[in-house]
């Protein structure tokens, strides 16, 4: 049966729900990231939240404060799912390196054979022009593909990822060109959450405090949940809030999380930034890109290479020639039966000769063409006709050529003269 694509993908990606959603290999610190959101806000809803649905009677708008509690969770949630359940931008990987790249340098030859043959060369970096400046580009061995600008290869995931940003542990995936968004957008929501439920735990205290506990100490005593919120709010400000301006400043500038941290010390210039408002609107007013992956499709077979380069084909025919074993053991099997046919003084048995040894297997023909030769008995004309004969037999064709039968009576005749002189 036909796999899918998901099924033999090679990185370390986690699907669900048959490769419709796709995690990071540490998918399980989302289950932490869930429940340092929900504990939090179910305990507003309860305890603090739930205190103030009478508070205000005009209009219920008591009510207000648990129903925009509970709407942002949700909102913050479907943020993060989106952001961690999709393709960030991988970039498919190649079934062999480019090979229109390789050259032959031959400086740096290699002994083969006892002969000097160029040696492979493979740029590991090229130029490309972005915004009429130059970028250069790395391969990645892993993909075996050239990294398109802004393009990384996360260690964690195993893939090359587009307009790589980071990888993010809370959310278990990396964050690229087709997650940045909802990514930014869950950071600055998790800070707006942060700050309403600290502001409500807050006038809770003041409520207590205007009733009957007119002290600071009391009313914090008689709703220790709204200090404890207050306290987690304050706390989770610090990262939220801080991981927020961060990426305000990214997005302003054009940058990424790892070229920032990589590039910061070399004061290059940036050749991205296109003005702070043509970036926050590249951001947040682009279309997301379609994913170059379709994970649930069927596995297609690798598709039929290229035709090699003039170079390589060069480089194939000095391989061939290098090595003329096959060619010699063919020459081999074919001497042999030309040294029985010459041996024979009725060609009309070189019919059934030749069958029988094509049914014995080529091993009796190989064992009998070296007793042949060691005998000392071959002609060497025998093997210089050797090539017309195997064109005769591969084909099926049993015609003697008329060069070979006159070579055949010819050793015949010396035998026999040899035999009389050893007589006498």
């Amino acid at each position: 049966m036909a796999k899918r694509v998901y099924q033999v993908w090679k990185g370390s990606n986690r699907f669900i729900l048959g490769g419709r959603l796709i995690f990071g290999p540490d998918a399980r610190s989302l289950l932490i990231t869930v429940s340092l959101i929900l504990v939090p806000v179910v305990v507003f809803c309860v305890l603090v939240a739930g205190k103030l649905l009478h508070k205000f009677p005009a209009y219920n708008a008591g009510y207000a404060i648990l129903v925009v509690a509970i709407v942002f969770t949700i909102y913050v949630l479907v943020l993060l799912l989106v952001t961690s359940a999709q393709d960030p931008g991988i970039i498919p990987r190649a079934s062999h390196p480019p090979e229109e790249e390789f050259c032959f340098d031959s400086s740096a030859s290699v002994d083969v054979g006892g002969r000097q043959t160029p040696s492979l060369q493979f740029p590991r970096t090229k130029e490309v022009m972005v915004n009429g400046m130059p970028v250069k580009i790395k391969y990645c061995d892993t993909c075996m593909l050239y990294r398109p600008p802004r393009c990384s290869h996360c260690s964690i995931c195993n893939n090359c990822v587009e307009r790589f940003d980071h990888h993010c542990p809370w959310v278990g995936q990396c964050i690229g060109q087709r997650n940045y968004r909802y990514f930014f957008l869950f950071v600055t929501s998790s800070t707006v959450l942060c700050i309403y439920v600290f502001s409500m735990s807050a006038l809770y205290i003041k409520i207590l405090m205007d009733g009957g506990y007119p002290t600071v100490w009391r009313a914090m005593k008689e709703s220790p949940a709204s200090v404890v919120l207050m306290a987690y709010c304050f706390i989770s400000l610090w990262f939220v809030g801080g991981l927020t301006g961060f990426h305000l400043y990214l997005i302003g500038t054009n940058q990424t999380t790892y070229e920032n941290f990589r590039y910061r010390a070399d004061n290059r210039v940036n050749v991205y930034n296109r003005g702070c408002l043509r970036n926050f609107l590249e951001v947040f007013c682009s279309r997301t890109k379609p994913s170059r992956n379709k994970f649930r499709a069927y596995v297609q077979e690798e598709a039929s290479r290229p035709p090699m380069s003039r170079a390589r084909e060069m480089d194939a025919d000095d391989s061939a020639v290098s090595d003329p074993r096959p060619k010699v053991e063919d020459d081999l099997e074919i001497g042999g039966d030309l040294l029985k046919i010459s041996q024979r003084h009725n060609f009309e048995d070189v019919n059934e000769e030749i069958h029988g040894s094509n049914n014995n297997g080529p091993d009796n023909v190989a064992s009998e063409s070296e007793f042949a030769f060691s005998s000392g008995q071959q002609s060497p004309a025998v093997v210089l006709e050797a090539r017309h004969w195997s064109r005769g037999v591969r084909s099926g064709s049993w015609e003697i050529l008329p060069e070979i039968l006159a070579m055949n009576s010819s050793v015949t005749e010396s035998r026999s003269h040899m035999q009389k002189e050893g007589r006498h």
